[in-house]
């Protein structure tokens, strides 16, 4: 295998691969192809994100940090239709992206539950064909991020902007990627084949509502940051089988969070101030080796915690991370069975009947 090939390969599938190496050189091999691999998505993001954050405002980096992640997932994954429609999806979904999460904050909580639980069955409807490949993970997370950090006035219009030159470039890669693929499937068969009856529908749908529900009790409690608690829920929610073990993922979740706490308080305290814009590179850099979910979570929270730290200070930042996840869990798990036992037995039924 070439060590180009090596670079393009999820880290999970190059550490099987050095399982499976009898040869010492050839597991340095794939060592060093996961070790690169994870600092050129490093340095891109910091290029790519400071790039159109300069551009267009630091108020909206999480909209550059969407983009970032939508072109990550484009490359790899389509939509299931011919170019032209996948093309268009792809405009669709960042007018939701760009208008919803917004729209939803203003409107208040019951329309904005109903905004954001249309808002996110269209964007998953349109962009995850194959739920598998885990393209409903990367959306939901850029509506959950966008969600919790939503601009007004001139800071809203820069957005539009960042959100077109984000809908090109991600069109140019989806484009090169994909414009041979599905030319005799268009959009229009997937609306017709839609049946609420179907496991990848449900999926969606309970994704759409569970999220939602979340940001509808987080609005009605008060509660601070809410979009970590959406985090935590969308994340046990989207695991797309047909057996999800969402206790095992709740327990993961719940010690990931405790750990990469306790990870940042080490390196906030042990860290001169001047280097603790580094803590956030440092989790991107640790992400490219990592294939446990627990461990992954870890390591989300060292760049979500130097952001909040700037906010709210280190002590205050712990506590509402451990505090939105545990309500972020609990919410995904107890939605999860009253989901299962009062739609999804319903739809079993209509399916047999």
């Amino acid at each position: 295998m070439k060590f180009y090939d090596i670079l393009q390969l999820d880290p999970q599938v190059n550490k099987n691969l050095m399982r499976k190496s009898t040869e010492g050189k050839e597991r340095f091999k794939h060592f060093s192809g996961m070790a690169l691999r994870s600092v050129l998505i490093v340095l891109f993001a910091i290029v790519f994100i400071s790039a159109l954050t300069s551009l267009f405002g630091s108020e909206n980096s999480p909209m550059a940090v969407a983009v970032f992640c939508i072109l990550l997932g484009v490359r790899f994954v389509d939509f299931g239709c011919r170019i032209q429609d996948g093309i268009l999806l792809l405009a669709m979904t960042f007018a939701l992206l760009l208008i919803s999460p917004v729209a939803a904050n203003i409107a208040g909580p019951l329309p904005g539950f109903l905004i954001n639980a249309v808002s996110l069955f269209l964007i998953l409807f349109f962009t995850c064909d194959r739920p598998e490949f885990g393209n409903g993970g990367l959306f939901s997370f850029a509506y959950i991020y966008l969600s919790g950090n939503p601009v007004y006035g001139d800071a809203f219009l820069q957005r539009c902007w960042l959100s077109v030159t984000g809908f090109l470039i991600c069109g140019l890669i989806y484009y090169s990627k994909h414009k041979d693929k599905h030319e005799n499937v268009c959009f229009l068969d997937t609306v017709r084949s839609f049946e609420l009856t179907l496991f990848k529908h449900q999926w969606m749908l309970k994704m759409s509502l569970g999220i939602s529900a979340v940001f509808l009790l987080g609005s009605v409690l008060g509660i601070e940051r809410c979009m970590w608690a959406g985090f935590a829920c969308g994340s046990l929610l989207s695991e797309y089988s047909l057996t999800p073990k969402i206790k095992q993922r709740m327990l993961q979740r719940i010690i990931g969070a405790a750990v990469g706490c306790l990870l940042f308080c080490m390196l906030f305290l042990m860290l001169p101030a001047e280097f603790h814009s580094l803590i956030g590179p440092l989790g991107g850099l640790c992400m490219g080796f990592c294939v446990d979910y627990k461990w992954k979570t870890a390591v989300n929270c060292l760049g979500a915690l130097m952001i909040a730290s700037n906010m709210y200070g280190l002590s205050y930042s712990v506590v509402l991370r451990l505090t939105d996840t545990l309500i972020g869990v609990v919410f995904a798990v107890c939605f999860f069975y009253v989901y299962e036992r009062v739609f999804t037995e319903k739809a079993r039924m209509a399916k047999r009947s």
